[in-house]
């Protein structure tokens, strides 16, 4: 039997004291707080479409107020259908652009904002450089529709940021935006819109480095402009495919999930004209539920990258699952 000396047991005590006030120091030390960082990761996701990469682009987003935008409808009704959204009165709107790599062209579709819209968008070159590319290696910019969102990233400070590309969009579209005579005529608040055009392309014009286009037209290998006319008067869609693999780019086909999934006949005061862009939203819905393909767009959360569903009378959005690219 050991005998355990008073000297013993105080030396114990005291290594366990000092071992107690150890693990207090890291303790509070672990509770004093890091600063928060408040910043997000760069804005990019990689999929790979048949033989095709295609990387959606975050240039950042915007808020929207539905019940103030949306037309054909009632606020009440807009209301309703935020709240089963989850969503409120003010709803952060991202705006995403598609980068395609196609083996053998590098095509960009739509530019984000730039500086039109302020600081909350204007990342798109940033993250086409976090991606692994840049501005200089782009050989086509399809744009959807000219709107500043789209379009305001095609210029900084005057100078061309894709130096080597070629802008395609619908003639339609620079027909009117593009009109000196349409800007002197134009509302005070509609008056900015073809500002920002004209800022944006004219240098591209002026370069000789614009072409416009009407109608379905082949522009590279697997990559296609198809008319969707009526939100602008040249709005495009792009159906991109590869080994038999099909997505469709949107553009502005829709604006607000929440609301125009469930209800695809409300319209939003963007609209140029918006009895056709309903028609169109209306038949891109059908098709991308019926074809089952993955559809991209411009407004959706990014990546905006999914698939539709029919659900009674209107139709619900699938994300794809975040994954590695293979």
């Amino acid at each position: 039997m050991t005998t355990t000396t008073p000297a013993r047991w105080l030396r114990r005590g005291v290594a366990a004291l000092a071992g107690s006030l150890l693990m207090l120091s890291f303790s509070s030390t672990a509770q004093a707080g890091a600063p928060q960082v408040k910043t997000q990761a760069p804005g990019f996701y990689r999929t790979m479409l048949g033989d095709f990469e295609v990387t959606a682009l975050f240039d950042g987003t915007i808020d929207l107020e539905p019940k103030k935008l949306l037309t054909n409808t009632t606020q009440a009704q807009v209301g309703k259908l935020l709240d089963r959204g989850f969503e409120k009165d003010t709803v952060p709107t991202s705006v995403n652009a598609y980068l395609i790599n196609t083996g053998s062209k590098l095509v960009l579709v739509d530019t984000g904002a730039g500086g039109l819209f302020g600081p909350t968008l204007g990342s798109l070159q940033a993250n086409l450089k976090a991606a692994g590319y840049q501005p200089e290696q782009v050989d086509d910019v399809l744009i959807t529709h000219m709107h500043g969102d789209h379009v305001g990233g095609l210029v900084q400070d005057g100078k061309l940021v894709f130096p080597n590309a070629t802008i395609h969009a619908g003639q339609e579209d620079a027909d009117f935006w593009l009109d000196k005579a349409n800007l002197e005529k134009a509302s005070a608040e509609m008056k900015g819109f073809f500002q920002g055009a004209m800022a944006s392309l004219n240098p591209y014009v002026e370069a000789g480095k614009f072409k416009g286009m009407k109608g379905n037209t082949d522009l590279v290998p697997g990559i296609k402009a198809v008319p969707a006319h009526g939100h602008t008067p040249g709005h495009n869609i792009y159906l991109v495919e590869s080994k038999g693999q099909k997505l469709v780019l949107w553009g502005d086909l829709m604006h607000v999930a929440a609301v125009q999934f469930a209800q695809p006949q409300i319209t939003i005061s963007f609209d140029v004209d918006s009895k056709p862009a309903a028609a169109e939203r209306k038949k891109a819905y059908a098709d991308a539920a019926k074809g089952r393909y993955l559809v991209g767009s411009a407004h959706l959360p990014f990546p905006g990258l999914g698939h539709v569903r029919a659900e009674g009378k209107g139709y619900v959005w699938v994300p794809v699952d975040y994954q590695q690219v293979r």
